[in-house]
């Protein structure tokens, strides 16, 4: 066995790590949510505006999660929404980034341009032709 110089204890010696500059580890950095751009953003209030004048809609609400932006339109507030309006870019390269879902979950539009997604909501007014 080997002796102790004098002054020192059995005790176990913890190595302490150095205090760094940063407080705390930093979480992985996780992608960005989606959002519609102003363009897009603009071309869905143009409609929604001119929906609320004809009495059609009176609510919408607005989601973003990490894969898809959502404009959730509804009748009253308390209800859930008649029609929502998403954007999924992870769908741009085959069916469109653009889509326009009703209330039961059916895809009622789909598309790679806004403008031509929402022609959905235009009114078709029918005509007699005489023959």
């Amino acid at each position: 066995m080997q002796e102790r110089p004098e002054g020192t204890s059995s005790a176990p010696v913890a190595l302490v790590k150095p205090a760094s500059n940063t407080s705390a580890p930093r979480p992985p950095v996780s992608e960005p949510d989606i959002f519609f751009t102003r363009a897009e953003f603009d071309a869905i209030l143009s409609l929604y505006g001119r929906k609320v004048v004809e009495g059609e809609w009176r609510d919408y609400a607005i989601g973003s999660t990490r894969d898809v932006a959502t404009f959730a339109i509804h009748r009253r507030a308390s209800e859930q929404p008649l029609f929502r309006i998403e954007k999924r870019p992870k769908l741009a390269r085959r069916q469109g980034a653009f889509s326009v879902v009703a209330a039961s979950g059916l895809v009622m539009k789909r598309g790679h341009e806004l403008s031509q997604v929402l022609k959905v909501f235009e009114k078709r007014v029918l005509r007699v032709i005489d023959a």
